[in-house]
């Protein structure tokens, strides 16, 4: 029995072994990608690695630093589902000192406390942006209250530092993409402006605000130009500021021009906005609006709360379409919660125990904010896979694993590889700045392996569509029979 027993085992393992990748096959595969001629210029950074022998069965500079991008919130994500577990919710309160008499008066302040939710948005209530708000608007008319004799403060204390990552862009500071870091936000503190052409030629355009609210003010004097046209808008706001000025041009029967733009002091947008819902309740908030980066003073009582979805639908809502303001709130919640200082140094620290404890090889890493947005972070690809090899084998697998976007399914990926043999069996991370690009996750190869991987590309002049391209010919050589 023993030896057959012992037969069985080494077929097992000769049946492994010949299902993974040849390597020899990988390489001429994958070298006649990165060779092609318009990358060559290029810095490519590749390993491959089989999950279920743990060979490495490609690698080009694997033990170089490349700038990451976006693959950067492979790592955050990782070490705050470590710390967090998947279930974790974080509340947002409104709390009081202030006593509510019997006309329906809250003598005092109200502070709304944010803790580092990341959806007080429409993205879990059916596009509804204000649901949390409402929720909490719903529970202050349920408990009587009718009016505020104080300030409605926002407070962010959780959080401190800088708002954004060390050494983001300039240019990247009007976007979304690039809005600022607070433990209280609303509607990812971001606003949408539209300009859609006129009736005729020499109208002025349409603008449309999303979400309107007076903490805001957009002037226009954009017109409609005549069809065939190409569009020319120009966006101007003072750093700082909430004044946006749109000027330029759209054609005539030609699609809508569309902005997404950051707003300056998230704390106060949020409150802002709260402080209009009760309005228009008929709760009025006497003492205007207010920030507060001071933990609130003890003894609040507490009036109304709302809860964020579990930890693994908000890592979803980051990898999945890559939300770099979210990725950096979990920066910060880490600190928080293991260095108990809710900055991105604190949560920086926190990433370095995690990535030792798993065995993660980044002694060479250079880590500078959480959503790879920095020009400065740099990783190797090595290190990259052996996070995820840790991921793998770790007790919140699962949750990892579904944050990540399908090949040619949903997420980043969504447009990308569909309809060839890597579709459904591709989940990655992408990563995407001026010359570098990057894809990084896990795959199921054609002979049954799983692989972990990381394709880096940095310092290309080729264009996007270029390295993208070569890229997922790269994840398609992978699952190829």
């Amino acid at each position: 029995m023993r030896r057959l027993l012992a037969g069985a085992l080494l077929l097992s393992a000769a049946a492994a072994e010949a299902r993974e990748p040849s390597p020899a096959v990988l390489k001429k595969r994958l070298d006649g990608i990165t060779g092609r001629p318009a990358l060559a210029a290029g810095w490519w950074g590749i390993e491959v690695r089989s999950l279920r022998s743990g060979k490495v069965l490609y690698a080009q500079n694997p033990q170089r630093n490349f700038m990451p991008a976006s693959t950067m919130k492979l790592v955050t994500t990782a070490a705050v589902l470590d710390a967090l577990g998947p279930d974790e919710r974080l509340r947002t309160t409104l709390e009081t000192a202030g006593r509510l008499d019997a006309f329906g008066r809250i003598l005092g302040d109200v502070q709304l406390v944010g803790r580092g939710d990341p959806n007080l948005s429409g993205r879990f209530a059916e596009g509804r942006a204000t649901a949390a708000f409402d929720e909490l608007a719903a529970q202050l008319q349920a408990a009587g209250v009718k009016r505020i004799e104080g300030r409605l403060v926002g407070n962010e204390s959780l959080f401190s530092g800088p708002r954004r990552g060390e050494r983001w862009g300039w240019a990247d500071l009007v976007w979304c993409y690039g809005t600022e870091v607070s433990a209280l936000y609303f509607n990812d503190n971001c606003i949408q402006l539209t300009a859609a052409p006129g009736e005729k030629v020499g109208d002025p355009a349409r603008i449309e605000r999303n979400p309107p609210s007076r903490y805001y003010t957009v002037a226009s004097s954009v017109t409609t130009s005549a069809a065939g046209t190409a569009e020319d808008m120009r966006l101007e706001r003072d750093l700082g500021g909430m004044a946006f000025r749109l000027s330029g041009s759209v054609p005539l029967n030609g699609p809508p021009w569309e902005g997404s733009l950051a707003v300056e002091d998230p704390a106060r947008f949020a409150a802002t906005v709260l402080a209009d819902l009760l309005e228009a309740r008929g709760i009025r908030v006497t003492g205007g609006v207010a920030t507060s980066a001071q933990p609130p003073p003890p003894g609040l009582r507490l009036l109304a709360a709302h809860e964020s979805p579990p930890l693994a639908l908000m890592l979803q809502a980051i990898n999945k379409p890559s939300q770099n303001l979210h990725a950096e709130t979990m920066l910060r919640l880490l600190g928080a919660r293991v260095k108990k200082q809710g900055s991105a140094e604190a949560g920086l620290t926190a990433v370095d125990d995690f990535l030792q404890r798993s065995r993660v090889s980044q002694a060479s890493w250079s880590l500078h904010d959480g959503s790879g947005l920095s020009r400065t972070d740099l990783v190797t690809p090595h290190g990259l896979v052996d996070l995820l090899v840790a991921m793998d084998r770790h007790r919140f697998r699962a949750a990892y694993l579904e944050s990540l976007p399908i090949a040619g399914v949903d997420g980043t990926l969504e447009g990308r590889m569909k309809g060839t043999a890597a579709q459904g069996r591709i989940r990655a991370k992408t990563g995407t700045l001026t010359e570098v690009n990057a894809l990084a996750g896990y795959a199921d190869a054609g002979d049954g392996d799983r692989l972990a991987f990381a394709v880096v590309l940095n310092h290309h002049a080729a264009g996007g569509a270029a390295a993208v391209g070569a890229i997922d010919d790269v994840a398609k050589a992978l699952v190829a029979k």
